[in-house]
């Protein structure tokens, strides 16, 4: 039997060398640089998340919500109740179809935007990286995520 390369000779078992763990550490650290600035507004990151694709869009279901975010509805789920705990948006049964819940935000939700204005600008300047050199990487990530999903 062929004797495997040793984990210490062998480059491909290097934790700099895997790719995995260079977008888990970049997520965590972008994930940081976002976090004294969301707790201005007093929202998690997740909840920030959720915010977005709602002011963008108005409405739309968990169903929808947990596609555009990769999560599952049990994730999303206590997510969303705590969210509208908050009174930032609302839950209801579509009438249509009685499966489906529609989430909307309330005017305390769309307030919350106003303020938000500036996240992605102060999260750039942090960056330090020209405009160009965010768009390619943001190119690059859509590109992996499309071809992971």
């Amino acid at each position: 039997m062929k004797k495997l390369p040793d984990a210490a000779l062998n480059p491909l078992l290097k934790l700099d060398n895997q790719l995995c763990f260079s977008v888990y550490a970049l997520s965590r650290l972008i994930t940081k640089a976002y976090q004294p600035l969301l707790e201005r507004l007093d929202v998690t990151y997740p909840q920030y998340l959720v915010l977005l694709l709602l002011w963008e869009h108005n409405v739309l279901t968990v169903k929808q919500l947990g596609e555009k975010l990769l999560l599952d509805s049990g994730t999303l789920t206590p997510l969303l109740k705590r969210m509208e705990q908050r009174q930032w948006l609302s839950r209801q049964r579509d009438p249509r179809d009685e499966r489906s819940v529609v989430v909307t935000l309330t005017d305390a939700g769309r307030n919350l935007e106003r303020n938000a204005q500036q996240i992605p600008v102060q999260v750039a300047d942090r960056l330090q990286m020209a405009p160009p050199e965010l768009a390619a990487l943001h190119t690059q990530l859509q590109h992996l995520i499309t071809l992971l999903a």
